[in-house]
């Protein structure tokens, strides 16, 4: 009979494990997300898409792979690159590729080494501290050899919003951190800081990004 009992709740912490993480957008397979970029003025500079595929479930981990690609404010393909994300338990896992600042051209990116991923987790409240993220790439500029280095560090649960975007509304956590990045050229490189603000909707995903250079929100799902 314990043993009965045991299983059962272990066959419904799985059920429950599946459910926080299905939903989210990047684990939609064959799903295209549409993220709109807009300068400080409030204009629309570049678009973002993102196709979803390669979806799986092994082990209570979800994963899909996501093809990014930049159009800037004319239409033109500028920038493409691969990530991949996870779930697990309800915690999502971003690539951290996909923190890198939006509106600027990168050119093709080849990770030094394994993806390193940034998490979100399905329940928090105010003033809760996330886990930091840093990551390096190597960057193909055009033909020319770059290093970045991304750190997301002093991430805070704020508090709850409600979010609208053209693609829907959202109760979301509002959540801040502090961002720096620094993209070297033969061993020179100027760091770039900013305040960044995210609003990321439970088992779903961030909907809007904003910085005193740009936001970034999401216009569309296919």
């Amino acid at each position: 009979m314990k043993y009965l009992f045991s299983v059962s709740l272990l066959f419904i912490s799985i059920s429950a494990i599946s459910q926080d993480c299905k939903n989210y957008y990047y684990l939609q397979n064959n799903k295209t997300i549409e993220m709109t970029i807009y300068n400080k003025k409030g204009e629309t500079s570049a678009r973002q898409v993102y196709t979803i595929s390669g979806y799986k479930n092994s082990g209570g981990t979800s994963s899909a792979n996501v093809a990014s690609e930049m159009f800037d404010k004319k239409g033109n393909s500028t920038t493409k690159s691969v990530s991949t994300v996870k779930c697990m338990g309800g915690v999502m896992m971003m690539d951290m590729k996909m923190s890198m600042p939006q509106g600027q051209e990168y050119g093709n990116t080849d990770a030094k080494a394994e993806n390193v991923y940034i998490e979100y987790p399905a329940a928090m409240n105010a003033g809760d501290n996330l886990k930091d993220g840093h990551m390096e790439l190597a960057l193909d500029n055009k033909g020319m050899k770059q290093t970045l280095t991304l750190d997301v560090t002093n991430r805070k649960v704020e508090g709850k919003e409600k979010i609208t975007t053209p693609a829907g509304t959202w109760d979301c956590y509002k959540i801040t951190n502090s961002t720096k990045m620094k993209i070297k050229t033969m061993g020179i490189g100027i760091p770039i800081n900013m305040d960044v603000t995210e609003w990321f909707a439970p088992g779903f995903g961030v909907v809007e990004t904003q910085s005193k250079y740009s936001k970034t929100e999401i216009t569309s799902i296919k």
